[in-house]
């Protein structure tokens, strides 16, 4: 009687380990990524879309930098005599956008007209005292 167990308990091993070697074979199939091999698919096309922009922006922004190098003290001696000016309207006005546009008048003064005030509109309630939105 311990002949007949053996071979069973033998079999049941040899099968356990069959499967378990079977369910493994797909994770050894598959490489796991290291760092020598370089960029994946998707980092290589970002690099490569990234690197077509920055050739493409190139001329604009050698021009831009151009521009700003030249505007520059112009700019700075501005800011440095209309800054202070400037803060103080910023200061003054609550909302823009009941303000027109600037107007330069014939004798070079600038006007900020204010907008003409809108009605204010408030929903009407029906009979049973509700509001319709």
């Amino acid at each position: 009687m311990t002949q007949d167990i053996r071979p069973r308990m033998f079999r049941r091993l040899a099968l356990g380990a069959g499967v378990a070697a079977l369910l493994a074979l797909p994770l050894a199939a598959e490489d796991a990524p290291t760092d020598e091999e370089g960029p994946t698919l998707m980092e290589r096309g970002a690099e490569l879309f990234f690197e077509g922009l920055r050739r493409e922006m190139e001329p604009t922004l050698d021009e831009a930098a151009r521009l700003f190098a030249e505007i520059g003290p112009s700019m700075r001696s501005f800011l440095t005599e209309m800054g202070p000016a400037l803060a103080d309207i910023a200061d003054q006005v609550e909302d823009w956008s009941v303000y027109e546009m600037p107007e330069i008048l014939p004798n070079g003064d600038i006007i900020i007209r204010r907008k003409d005030p809108q009605p204010e509109t408030t929903p009407k309630a029906t009979e049973d005292g509700s509001i319709e939105l």
